[in-house]
């Protein structure tokens, strides 16, 4: 028995985001609860992973998003997400 994969015809792939979005749910300025629904609708088909990033000094001090490859920080999650803002790939 041979197992064969099918790859769907170029153009016909499921559109992806451009946007790779991460929080951490361990983040003492920020809540996943809040935080979560307002990056989805910066970016509703953004891939938006919530854990742990190992970024515990500046995450014990501000809030933080990784966003395409980029930390970013802000004193308040508002601030964050306005930070953010320029970030997102339209």
């Amino acid at each position: 028995m041979t197992t064969e994969t099918l790859e769907a015809p170029l153009g016909t792939e499921e559109p992806t985001s451009l946007n790779d979005i991460r929080i951490c749910d361990k983040c003492k300025f920020t809540r996943v609860k809040t935080l979560l629904p307002k990056l989805q609708k910066l970016d509703p088909e953004a891939d938006i992973k919530v854990g742990c990033k190992s970024y515990c000094g500046p995450c014990g001090k501000r809030a933080f998003v990784f966003v395409n490859g980029r930390y970013v920080t802000a004193p308040t999650e508002d601030e964050v997400l306005e930070k953010v803002k320029p970030h997102i790939k339209k």
